[in-house]
């Protein structure tokens, strides 16, 4: 009996440990997210830019965010008004205008060393069959892509990378602050288990020893 409620308790040691180092979980994708004005909200469009046709009059959006899916995926901000963005754009025969916002994000969600731009709008006039790629073009180049279409940079943000996967610990790393000493509950330098993983596992290793102690003791009485 004394062996078995030892093993269990190891067992629950070992296991606490694991937990602590375990691999890190995928806090998403990193990259510029596609949107149509409906209204007075944001919708996610379901097609992109290289292939929608927007109307004259439209408006649309680019985000740029770390996010899971298009479930939770951060919209524009600011202003989103077409009268306002297009307003010192007169109207021209052939041609339409789409006003298009274009956000940047923010720093958390920025690649390491990068620092994204202000959010900007723009009237883009374009022929009317145009793409919302080349109103895009018209009005924040450079623009790059991959080379499955993929938009991977608007005037020239970011400067590398497309629709990378980012890992909680990625995450954590970019955000990072210095500090004058390390948490109790952070990973060490050598990016083995936390501080609070260990102490755990000393407190358990403590409660198996005394219950060895009591079923002896016991035993003995």
């Amino acid at each position: 009996m004394i062996r078995r409620l030892a093993a269990l308790l190891v067992a629950a040691v070992f296991l606490g440990l694991a937990a602590g180092t375990g691999p890190a979980q995928a806090a998403g994708y990193r990259y510029w997210s596609f949107w149509d004005r409906d209204g007075d909200r944001w919708v996610y469009a379901t097609e992109g830019p290289s292939t929608a046709r927007p109307a004259d009059g439209a408006v649309q959006g680019f985000r740029f965010a770390v996010s899971e899916d298009s479930q939770d995926a951060s919209r524009p901000r600011g202003a989103a008004s077409f009268e306002a963005i297009c307003a010192r754009t007169p109207a021209r025969d052939g041609m339409k205008r789409v006003a298009l916002v274009v956000d940047f994000g923010t720093p958390a969600d920025a690649p390491s060393g990068e620092t994204p731009p202000p959010a900007r709008t723009a009237c883009a006039r374009v022929r009317q069959d145009a793409t919302t790629a080349e109103a895009l073009a018209a009005t924040a180049k450079p623009l790059r892509y991959d080379p499955n279409a993929l938009l991977c940079a608007i005037a020239g943000y970011p400067e590398s990378g497309c629709g990378d996967q980012v890992t909680t610990t990625d995450k954590e790393k970019e955000t990072d602050q210095p500090a004058s000493k390390p948490s109790a509950s952070s990973a060490d330098e050598s990016g083995g288990p936390s501080v609070g993983v260990y102490a755990g596992g000393a407190l358990i290793a403590a409660v198996a020893a005394a219950a060895v102690w009591q079923a002896r003791r016991r035993g003995n009485v």
